[in-house]
């Protein structure tokens, strides 16, 4: 049974811990489908984490996120496979498997997710591959890749099975300006091409807001505010203020809590 035509992902009241530590404290979004939303905050906000619950490797301690109408942490596992396979994954570091060529990289779901033709994989992986602008280096291995080219090919290998949702965890990170602006124009692109529903985490807040249609900011285990991109950077409220102009103090705070400078240089 499909879910809210509007939303494709409804998250509400979440809870999630790490033992003792408590990262998400009653979480509620929405993400609209065919939209691309920024899921923005602090590094240790819980930003992969909300991933992960998306994608159904954490379980929620409270609440419920469901994706598609359906309620991820209670899927059995053939449902949350069937799930997981309409879903593609940017990792950070770009993921690509090191013994693969770029060929191969992108080949590797289609073999192991579908019963396609070697034919017609060939022609999908070259597909994907001019979607990114790398068709002419799908020979080569991911050490002869710039960093700019391996989150290309990575972003190659999260469509590479037209899921109805991409997530993307920290796209720009490590990047030079201009592989960035580069991975940030594809996201967009790919996602109203594709007819996709993109969530983009990162801490990069200017590049992100480029590209976005709406905006959340996490701190301290909630959302903090959200908004469109315009709303966003306009905004007074004291966290998205500080985020957003790059203040030291703030709502987060520059200095870890200790005893007063002063006691500390006492001589005993």
């Amino acid at each position: 049974m499909k879910g809210n035509r509007e939303y494709l992902i409804e998250i509400d009241d979440l809870h999630f811990a790490y033992g003792a530590n408590q990262v998400l404290r009653g979480v509620k979004l929405r993400v609209p489908r065919g939209k691309v939303v920024a899921i923005l905050g602090v590094s240790g906000s819980g930003k992969s984490t909300l991933l992960k619950l998306i994608g159904g490797q954490r379980r929620p301690q409270r609440g419920t996120v469901k994706v598609d109408g359906r309620i991820v942490h209670e899927l059995d596992n053939d449902a949350l496979y069937d799930l997981r396979r309409e879903m593609g994954m940017m990792f950070q570091a770009g993921g690509l498997f090191s013994d693969l060529s770029v060929y191969e990289n992108i080949a590797f779901p289609m073999r192991e997710l579908t019963d396609l033709p070697e034919e017609l994989i060939h022609r999908l992986v070259l597909m994907k591959l001019n979607s990114v602008g790398l068709r002419g280096a799908s020979r080569l291995m991911p050490n002869e890749l710039s960093g700019g080219m391996a989150r290309r090919v990575a972003l190659a290998r999260a469509i590479a099975l037209d899921p109805m949702l991409i997530m993307y965890d920290e796209p720009f990170a490590g990047l030079d300006p201009i592989s960035l602006n580069v991975i940030a124009n594809l996201i967009r692109t790919l996602n109203d091409a594709l007819g996709v529903t993109s969530i983009v985490v990162t801490y990069d807040i200017f590049e992100s807001l480029k590209i976005v249609d709406y905006a959340y900011f996490i701190h301290d285990g909630v959302v903090v505010a959200e908004g469109t991109a315009r709303e966003m950077l306009d905004s007074r409220d004291a966290f998205v203020y500080q985020f957003v102009n790059a203040r030291p103090d703030g709502p987060v705070a520059f200095h870890h809590p200790a005893e007063p400078y002063r006691q500390t240089l006492r001589v005993a």
